[in-house]
């Protein structure tokens, strides 16, 4: 990030999975996390609290978690939830490839699977950034092929009223090895098209 604010390095957007791990963003209440940190750690999950935005939330293999380095302010962008909202966007675009319909809903943030499907609301994708003089950190979680039971260790964004989801769930027949390479491809192509 220091680098891209100097000028030493370009836009750039990492794409990655985490090994199992809590993160707990700015906006934290520690009553979201539902399993002592002593009990995560026997089960192999680490616990960090970090600078980026949101409450809670579950990282772990089968989820893409992405981090866009960019300098809103030399793209003459320098609005963050602007950017914020572009962020649902591409992910929506990217969702849409595999025939999930992906929406967003007003007062969250994130991405939702489904709109129409009956029951609580269906999240899939998970968003808390950061922005220091205008250089972009943090960003988004994708759910591709992890268990959504993961999440039952937290409340996941603080929120009480949703359930979360993954791509593999909501499109079971996709469940196949090479899907988290087919998913990093079309979050890449929707960042591309936007910030390219």
């Amino acid at each position: 990030m220091a680098a891209r604010r100097e000028g030493r390095a370009d836009d750039v957007l990492w794409l990655l999975e985490h090994p199992p791990t809590v993160t707990l963003g700015r906006r934290s209440e520690e009553a979201n996390l539902l399993v002592p940190e002593a009990a995560l750690a026997a089960r192999g999950v680490a616990v960090h609290r970090i600078a980026r935005g949101g409450d809670v939330t579950y990282h772990a293999p089968g989820q893409l978690v992405g981090y866009p380095i960019l300098d809103l302010k030399a793209r003459g962008q320098a609005d963050v939830v602007a950017f914020l909202r572009r962020l649902e966007t591409l992910l929506i675009e990217a969702l849409g490839v595999f025939g999930i319909e992906g929406y967003t809903r007003e007062g969250y943030t994130g991405v939702f699977a489904g709109p129409d499907a009956p029951g609580p609301p269906r999240k899939i994708a998970s968003i808390g950034i950061g922005v220091r003089r205008w250089v972009t950190f943090h960003g988004f979680a994708l759910n591709v092929d992890l268990d959504p039971d993961d999440f039952s260790l937290i409340v996941p964004c603080g929120l009480t009223d949703v359930r979360m989801t993954s791509v593999a769930t909501e499109r079971p027949a996709l469940a196949a090895p090479g899907l988290m390479g087919r998913v990093r491809t079309a979050v890449s192509d929707a960042f591309l098209r936007a910030y390219a």
